[in-house]
């Protein structure tokens, strides 16, 4: 998708593809199958334990922050007002659906409204509108995270340690961390900063293909073993008393970051029809990730009932990709209609003056990435 500047990356779209697809597929499957299987291949993992998409969502958007405020200057509240244009609608209408099902449900519509505004602090937004409040709060640390990047090269990894030191002393005082470090910014920000640290470092990582693949690799064995220990609910409950969340969010955003900047600068991605209907469903996963909601139980109804039941985890995740695929005519209706008619409104926010002013900082150019 492009930026308020015009400037485009079409292997990244490819990755918003990916995202998006590991989130729906998550959901779609476990709406038909049980939590607590485990797939016999362990690629598969990744799409059984599909929430780490979020994770790949959140890496992308501090990559692209990186890529795209490399050296520029930006005022700020534009900067912010662009983000309220790019979100802001598709959420709200997103909110618009369930409060008109909440309230048949028998909810106040003054409950409603502190619900939806307890949202803006805390992770409780449907529809994966969490994930935006985690955007939201990374945004409002980003200035400073600016300024500590160009005060060393070495302060966003120091931030990261700092982080992982901050989930360890929660995990030894409450005995959990998994709620903090994954529906909240105490996790969430170690993949926002490896994915901008992975921006710094991608000329050293690009071409590296035995070392991104391995580590995918690597990855994909850890999620299965994961997955085996009982995921996400079941290790062994919901939260998890298990230390792996103390250092879960870094390893996403380690492998995330290096496969992105692998990615985006060690190949020259094709324009066919194929390469550009990814780029499409990219450019539509924010639509995507936020209503399949409403459309997941739909689409397994329809195919359980009028192709093939819906018996083990293979079937679901082959339906998985038919569902996908019939939500992106209704990403694009989204994105045309919804998303598109508040895109225009964006205005330029770069500063071409030299640094200097104190009321303005070093920040990124347009990102869209959701998802969040």
């Amino acid at each position: 998708m492009k930026s308020s500047t015009g400037k485009y990356y079409i292997g990244l779209d490819h990755l918003r593809a990916l995202a998006a697809f590991m989130v729906f597929s998550w959901h779609f499957i476990h709406t038909a199958i049980p939590f607590t299987y485990t797939p016999s291949v362990f690629p598969l993992s990744l799409f059984n334990e599909g929430h780490t998409g979020v994770a790949l969502f959140m890496t992308l958007s501090g990559y692209l922050f990186a890529k795209l405020l490399d050296g520029k200057r930006i005022r700020y509240g534009s900067f912010l007002w662009n983000r309220v244009l790019r979100l802001a609608p598709l959420l709200l209408f997103v909110l618009a659906l369930n409060s008109i099902k909440y309230y048949y449900r028998g909810a106040s519509v003054l409950s409603i409204c502190e619900h939806y505004l307890t949202g803006l602090i805390k992770p409780t937004l449907p529809n994966g509108g969490w994930s935006i409040t985690v955007e939201f709060h990374f945004y409002l640390l980003l200035p400073i995270l600016l300024y500590l990047s160009r005060a060393s090269k070495y302060a966003l990894s120091f931030v990261v340690c700092c982080a992982i030191l901050i989930r360890l002393i929660i995990f030894q005082v409450r005995g959990e961390v998994q709620e903090l470090a994954y529906w909240t910014i105490v996790g969430r920000i170690d993949q926002f900063l490896l994915g901008m640290i992975a921006f710094q470092m991608q000329s050293w990582i690009k071409q590296r293909h035995l070392l991104v693949l391995g580590s995918i690799a690597a990855f994909s064995l850890f999620y299965w073993y994961f997955d085996r220990s009982g995921g996400f609910y079941n290790s062994p409950s919901y939260p998890s008393n298990r230390s792996i969340w103390v250092y879960f969010p870094t390893l996403e955003g380690l492998t995330y970051g290096l496969l992105i900047a692998w990615y985006d600068n060690s190949f020259s991605h094709s324009q066919s029809w194929g390469s550009r209907f990814i780029a499409l469903i990219g450019t539509y996963s924010y639509s995507i990730y936020l209503l399949h909601y409403f459309f997941t139980g739909f689409f397994i109804g329809l195919l359980h009932g009028y192709v093939l039941p819906i018996t083990n985890f293979y079937i679901a995740f082959c339906f998985s990709v038919t569902g996908f695929l019939l939500m992106v005519p209704i990403g694009y209706l989204s994105f045309r209609f919804i998303e598109s008619p508040f895109l225009k409104l964006r205005t330029r926010y770069l500063i071409d003056e030299p640094a200097g002013s104190t009321l303005e900082m070093k920040a990124a150019e347009e990102t869209e990435t959701l998802p969040t």
